[in-house]
């Protein structure tokens, strides 16, 4: 069993900051040499951590393309590492900036720079996942059989994620963060506030305004305001008039028990500062937001987990590789291989438990983590199946498959389908059936997946029997 080393860079472009990080990622092969594959990364260590700098907005509000090239550029530079020496990576776009018109050109910029990567525009949804599991949510949930949520609270956004015992169970968003209000730390002028928070100032009759000199104290009341609709967003308390109007996209439905939760994100390290003597220290209202959590009824209702990662949760996932090749019963069609970096949406086993018209309708709602506005990215279905399915079960599956992913179909994209059980072969065929003439699609069996994963099929081996399989997974540990 060889191990070998390979570099790994995440670089995070968030709503409020910016930053990379560079770690050594032992991998080695755990099979012999007569089966199939089966890298496993033993030992994570990071490197390099970046400056962390405020993602730069031109005055059109576009993302400033040039400046994150530089900053990358130099950051590479401190860390002694020329871009030729990364063999992978990740590249991810968040919160706001993701929203940005030019995103795209950023991710083009960037390209060189992170070897054989992950590209990803994470939408709320997907965002709320990867921080939960870059700050440790998902394992402790799994560690302790419990039902976990983490709060990722950034400058523009408060991102949901729900785990129970390793699963993803639901996701939410807020427009909560620190730095929905900025305020100039040498003379305490008030130098924005978001849309939304302008609002609820004036249904309040708040003394606050733009231009206006402020104090810590003259916020306490929209400070109150905010945590109170972070509170609501976990199930507790009287519901604020403000709660509807704050969310994202989408609250946490209650239909399981919160026993936990952990903080990530910047406002996350203002929780555990209490030396309030420069409360404008980061330009705006963070600390106080912090301040604002550490004295509520959160951290006094639910046991607080210890995040592993705060303001670096998202970052910290760098990508790795496990290759895996797909088992003998696998259909599909030649002419849409080879597959690069196409996200996966694995549904829970609780999803594949129900009947037909619930496991897509499981499939619709997941389907959104993946919207960024009204556009879907094209993703590759995750699904457990059965050991021993009757031939209705497959149907089923099937039929549920092709009603879920009917935005898909509509665009006519190619459909891959990852099946963990060995059943793709009879469930190809009955997709087959159920699928318009001729549509492009590929079903896979034997590998293993995760939300927030991207699958890499290469073309077929073997006489046509094998096709080559690598998931990418974001790393966090």
């Amino acid at each position: 069993m060889s191990e070998e080393v390979v570099l790994s860079v995440g670089i995070d472009l968030g709503t409020s900051t910016t930053q990379m990080i560079i770690s050594k990622l032992h991998i080695k092969n755990m099979a012999s040499s007569f089966t199939i594959p089966r890298i496993t990364i033993t030992d994570k260590e990071v490197v390099f951590k970046s400056d962390i700098m405020f993602t730069p907005i031109l005055e059109n509000n576009l993302i400033d393309v040039k400046a994150i090239e530089n900053f990358v550029k130099t950051q590479y530079e401190k860390a002694n590492i020329s871009k030729s020496d990364i063999q992978i990576g990740a590249v991810i776009i968040t919160g706001e900036t993701a929203r940005k018109e030019n995103s795209s050109n950023v991710l083009q910029a960037l390209s060189g720079y992170a070897g054989d990567f992950v590209v990803a525009t994470a939408g709320p949804d997907l965002e709320s996942i990867i921080a939960g599991r870059g700050a440790g949510a998902q394992t402790y949930s799994k560690e302790k059989h419990t039902t976990v949520v983490n709060l990722d609270i950034g400058g523009g956004t408060t991102n949901l994620a729900l785990f129970y015992d390793d699963e993803v169970f639901d996701t939410g968003c807020l427009d909560i963060g620190g730095r929905l209000i900025k305020v100039n730390r040498q003379t305490q002028v008030i130098e924005y506030i978001a849309p939304k928070i302008k609002e609820i100032i004036a249904k309040e009759n708040l003394d606050i305004s733009l231009g206006q000199k402020t104090t810590a104290e003259k916020l306490q009341p929209i400070i109150k305001i905010m945590v109170n609709t972070l509170e609501n967003s976990v199930g507790i308390g009287e519901k604020s008039p403000y709660y509807d109007m704050i969310i994202t996209n989408k609250g946490l439905s209650f239909n399981r028990k919160i026993e936990a939760i952990s903080f990530s994100g910047g406002v996350a390290d203002c929780i555990t500062q209490d030396n309030l003597a420069d409360p404008f220290k980061y330009g705006d209202i963070g600390l106080l937001l912090g301040q604002g959590i550490a004295n509520s009824v959160l951290v006094r209702e639910f046991e607080v987990v210890k995040s592993v990662e705060t303001i670096r949760a998202t970052v910290v996932g760098a990508g790795s590789h496990t290759a895996d090749i797909s088992g003998s019963t696998i259909t599909y069609k030649k002419e849409i291989l080879p597959i690069k970096n196409m996200p996966i949406l694995k549904l829970s086993q609780q999803d594949e438990s129900g009947q037909k018209a619930e496991i897509a309708e499981a499939i619709k709602q997941k389907m959104k983590w993946y919207q960024l506005e009204n556009e879907f990215q094209t993703i590759a279905l995750g699904i457990e199946g059965e050991k021993n399915p009757t031939f209705q079960r497959v149907l089923d599956y099937a039929e549920a498959i092709v009603e879920g992913l009917d935005l898909i179909i509509q665009k006519k994209e190619p459909l891959v389908i990852s099946v963990q059980e060995d059943m793709a072969k009879a469930l190809g065929q009955c997709l087959f059936s159920v699928l318009p003439k001729d549509y492009p699609f590929v079903c896979i069996d034997s590998v293993k997946v995760e939300n927030g994963d991207y699958i890499d099929i290469g073309m077929p081996v073997a006489n046509g029997n094998v096709l080559p399989v690598v998931v990418k997974t974001l790393i966090f540990n």
